[in-house]
């Protein structure tokens, strides 16, 4: 039975802007003939990939989510039952991602140093002023697609990787070359490789695909299911609030007041394919608290639901393992995540 797959899109990251990881699920884009296309090499593709800027573009981004976890809500009440995505890059900073999920739509809109959020369910928006020096952090505020994921990727894995190029592919109508990353014997990592479909007239990533031992199915993968390159409407980039909506402004502070706080509280051990992130959940966390759509969520039941319980010298708790990672979450609210082994987090908890 294949997995049930909803289309998806992207998420703005930092904290500044207030919102946290939202996720995808959908259906893989659709493969076609293998175009025939000029050879090159393995480190030319990279570069290119590396350097290139995102041009004007507009396009649905799918993905595919065989992890083994339900998908329906996530501890802490975050939903990720959502049903289809657009977006859109006007090829100099300015973005719009449209979710779609069940009746409602989100709708996140960056025009220059401004950013509107809109929830249709609540009718509510927030605009958000962003300093100049924020920024000068683009990474804070750009919308995740197959292109900056993929990025993302090559900053934390090429060294650590073999790289390769195998083949061609078509994805979204648009001819690729299938660039492919392989962990060196090294690395203890539940990951086989990651396949990352380039376009090869923009040099921009189309499809990125993790790959586990055991199938030929990737276990996570991120999509365009369609996309044309082409200049973008401004009146895309311009939001303005629904009658009626309840309207929040506010101003973004260069560096968010609890930023220093996330990075002191999260450590990383270990680069590239076996990195392991350990940190401490508030207490709050953990309690029992109600989700977005009204549902009571007890974190700690659903760690009791889906994981496996465990002991060692940093106590007890409970393993979740899913095909492209492995969780452990203490009693007392530690955690370790990485796609590693078991026993690789029980080293890792045991270093702090």
């Amino acid at each position: 039975m294949q997995p049930k797959t909803k289309a998806i899109t992207a998420a703005v990251t930092g904290s500044a802007l207030g919102a946290a990881g939202l996720a995808w699920l959908a259906m893989p884009a659709a493969a076609g003939e293998a175009p025939e296309l000029p050879a090159i090499s393995a480190e030319e593709l990279v570069q290119s990939v590396a350097t290139t800027k995102t041009p004007a573009l507009a396009g649905t981004v799918e993905v595919d989510n065989n992890l083994g976890l339900p998908v329906s809500t996530l501890p802490g009440g975050t939903s990720l039952d959502i049903d289809a995505a657009r977006v859109y890059n006007d090829g100099a900073g300015n973005s719009k991602l449209a979710i779609e999920q069940g009746a409602s739509e989100h709708t996140i809109v960056r025009n220059g140093a401004t950013v509107w959020t809109y929830d249709s369910a609540s009718n509510e928006a927030t605009k958000v002023t962003v300093p100049p020096e924020a920024l000068q952090k683009p990474e804070e505020y750009q919308l995740s697609d197959p292109a900056t994921a993929t990025t993302q990727v090559l900053a934390k894995v090429r060294e650590s990787s073999t790289v390769t190029v195998e083949g061609t592919a078509r994805v979204a109508g648009r001819a690729a070359y299938e660039l492919v990353l392989t962990p060196k014997p090294t690395e203890r990592t539940l990951l086989r490789e990651v396949r990352v479909a380039v376009d090869a007239e923009k040099r921009v990533p189309l499809r990125l695909a993790v790959m586990t031992y055991g199938t030929s199915d990737p276990a996570f993968q991120v999509a365009f299911s369609d996309i044309a390159f082409a200049p973008q409407p401004a009146s895309e980039f311009q939001f303005t609030p629904p009658q009626g909506a309840k309207v929040t402004e506010e101003q973004a502070p260069a560096e968010h007041p609890d930023q220093r706080a996330v990075e002191d509280a999260v450590q990383v051990s270990g680069d590239g394919w076996d990195s392991v992130l350990t940190g401490s959940f508030p207490a709050e966390a953990l309690a029992p608290q109600q989700g977005e759509r009204g549902q009571n969520v007890d974190p700690k039941a659903l760690l009791a639901q889906f994981g496996k319980p465990v002991s060692g010298a940093f106590g007890t708790g409970y393993v979740i393992t899913t095909k492209v990672g492995t969780a452990l979450v203490t009693d007392d609210g530690r955690f370790a995540v990485g796609a590693v082994p078991e026993q690789v987090l029980i080293e890792a908890l045991g270093a702090k």
